[in-house]
């Protein structure tokens, strides 16, 4: 192979042939958003929006900074300040890749313990949007009954010491003091993260934050600032050695490339308190029904993952596509989405419930995405509260059957007793691994001890209907094997 080309500003002409690359002046961009979370996801997705609009000459006051809230970002900062902020996108679909380097960053603040620079920098008025992806996790929610979580340590520490916060969103809070002290004007807060009404979650924590330490700013606050909703969809897997490789077998030395599928879906509601870029003007969809949108992709693609992730963990198939090419996890998948999933999902202008399964089918089982198992598992105890829950109590309250989300839920609850049925160890993959693996060991013998976990169930773990199925799932999945339980759950 030639000279890997290193990915910098001054190199972006000599990029190979067919890499597609910026077309506008980066040098002439200037900030109008923050992103805090700057991981794979928002690399692939939004950055990627903004910068096909600055290749259209639009927009190019909007260039993104990025911004880190965890000791770990500051790996992800030095990598790319390394490069100029520059990424290389792989397209990979089952025909083929294309590759694409994205200019849309031009910055990246430092990661600090009291998040100085970052609240200086939201503080700008040239700063109009601060978007975040802190996965679904990190909003502070009471995870059985949805409302803010003021007891977390965190938020205790940032009403404590509003001008030295460690959370993302007591950095916001300070910053909108600011903005407001000085007349800066509100800021729109955008969360791209997979939450049902994620806006709206957003304002609860901003707002909820506020108002332990100032109640008048609070009410600044929910007056003033916009919090639209919006879904957000595409499969970016992790970046590891195959992603690293792949992006050196292009001629690049990319330390941060980004591998994707050939699909993009971003839904907003159009509340923008600060004004906006022309995201429509690429492919984006600006409509009042995001909720519909956001339901249909939580419950059929998010919960569908987690369908998939734990029996396929538990049977040591590596990827999301080798799931669906396992016909018992698939036929799993079909049966849940069919019974239990569609009936409590809208459909949406130019897509049925069901087409939109078919359609994520397809998705999952491209073999040139390498989405793991593993990394889909991550945070149970956020996605499946956030994803797979809310449509089991519909289906309660409908009358409906619950046998195959009890199901998936028992499979849960085995994957986090920590081994695979060929006697490997799953490691630690949760941030509440600790006390999930221990109600995991003790469900083995008593089930109710797993749903007594109300943090995550509340009340669901005094239905009989659902204790009863979940129960019974379990019990077989230890005494027979998840192949076997599974035969037993999809037979015709």
């Amino acid at each position: 192979m030639d000279e890997l080309i290193p990915l910098l500003n001054e190199t972006l002409a000599r990029l190979p042939e067919g890499v597609r690359r910026p077309s506008y002046d980066r040098t002439a961009l200037t900030p109008g958003i923050v992103h805090i979370g700057l991981g794979n996801f928002h690399r692939a997705h939004q950055a990627w929006y903004l910068h096909r609009l600055m290749g259209q000459g639009l927009c190019h006051d909007w260039a993104i900074i990025g911004a880190g809230v965890r000791a770990g970002d500051a790996a992800q900062r030095d990598r790319l300040l390394a490069q100029d902020c520059l990424s290389t996108l792989i397209e990979l679909s089952p025909e083929g890749r294309a590759a694409e380097v994205t200019g849309s960053m031009i910055g990246f603040l430092p990661v600090e313990e009291n998040n100085a620079s970052l609240i200086a920098q939201l503080a700008e008025p040239a700063i109009r949007i601060v978007a975040l992806t802190v996965t679904e996790g990190g909003y502070y929610i009471e995870p059985a009954g949805g409302g803010f979580d003021a007891a977390h340590p965190d938020m205790v520490h940032d009403a404590a010491n509003p001008q030295s916060p460690r959370s993302a969103f007591g950095a916001i809070v300070e910053a909108m003091r600011r903005r407001r002290d000085a007349g800066g004007g509100p800021l729109t807060v955008q969360s791209c993260d997979n939450l049902q009404g994620n806006g709206a979650i957003a304002r609860q924590t901003v707002v909820s934050l506020a108002r332990m330490s100032d109640p008048a700013l609070a009410d600044w606050i929910d007056a003033q600032c916009s919090f639209p909703n919006s879904m957000v969809d595409c499969i970016v897997p992790a970046t590891g050695p195959n992603e690293l490789e792949l992006v050196r077998s292009l001629g690049i030395d990319d330390k941060a490339p980004v591998t994707h599928e050939n699909f993009r879906q971003w839904v907003i509601e159009d509340d923008f308190c600060a004004g906006r870029p022309d995201w429509d003007k690429v492919g984006a969809t600006f409509t009042d029904a995001v909720h519909d949108y956001e339901k249909m992709k939580i419950r059929i693609l998010n919960a569908g993952h987690q369908v998939l992730a734990n029996a396929g963990e538990l049977l040591s198939v590596q990827t999301i596509d080798g799931c669906m090419a396992h016909p018992l996890i698939a036929a799993l998948f079909h049966k849940v989405q069919a019974e239990e999933i569609t009936p409590y999902v809208k459909a949406v202008p130019g897509m049925t419930p069901e087409a939109y399964v078919t359609q994520t089918a397809r998705r999952f089982a491209n073999p040139a995405i390498r989405d793991t198992t593993r990394r889909v598992a991550f945070d149970g105890s956020s996605r499946h509260t956030g994803f797979l829950l809310p449509v089991l109590r519909e289906a309660i309250a409908a009358g409906g059957p619950v046998d195959g989300i009890a199901l998936v839920e028992a499979l849960w609850a085995r994957m986090c007793e920590g081994t695979r049925e060929d006697g490997t160890v799953i490691a630690p993959n949760d941030p509440a691994w600790t006390a999930l693996n221990a109600a995991a060991k003790a469900a083995k013998s008593d089930p109710q001890a797993w749903l007594e976990q109300r943090v995550y169930y509340g009340d669901l773990a005094d239905h009989d209907q659902f204790g009863a199925c979940f129960a019974y799932w379990l019990a077989k999945i230890w005494a027979e094997g998840v192949e076997a339980t599974l035969e037993a759950y999809t037979a015709p």
